[in-house]
């Protein structure tokens, strides 16, 4: 059996663009206690930069793990962020689900997450770390979802 969690419904829908999601997402975090999850639902807006790919939800993703390295978030954390149509941009992937291993493995893999970010490139960044969510179509289309959770 799955062990309950407490969970935290954030009442107001996460809107705006990603980079100011990214963090609010971090100061709600950070009131809430380990091993409580997080839930927020709306839609983010990504001003495009370069000629990359990517969607909302893994530009949100990758600028979270980005702005959670920089502030130095102890702990473990998983975010996920995620299109419920199953789309997330012109990708085949719905959105994306990181972790504070996330930027060490797409460096590992000779990708510069902040060169990707500054090129609107999220998905390759996050594709080579793993960390992209792949639904396929899921014939509805209520909003984005968003995940956090400190373990």
């Amino acid at each position: 059996r799955a062990a309950r969690r407490p969970v935290r419904i954030a009442g107001d829908p996460l809107i705006g663009p990603v980079d100011r999601a990214a963090e609010i997402l971090l100061d709600m975090a950070g009131e809430t206690p380990p091993g409580t999850a997080l839930l927020l639902g709306g839609e983010t807006t990504v001003i495009i930069r370069g000629p990359g790919r990517g969607g909302r939800n893994q530009e949100l993703a990758l600028r979270l793990a980005l702005r959670a390295e920089a502030r130095g978030m102890a702990g473990g954390w998983l975010f996920l962020s995620g299109g419920t149509d199953g789309r997330d941009g012109p990708t085949e992937a719905a959105g994306a689900l990181v972790d504070a291993g996330s930027l060490s493995r797409m460096r590992a893999a000779g990708v510069d997450p902040e060169a990707c970010l500054a090129n609107s490139d999220s998905n390759a960044a996050l594709a080579a770390s793993g960390d992209l969510l792949t639904t396929g179509a899921t014939g509805t289309n209520v909003a984005d979802l968003q995940v956090f959770l400190k373990v």
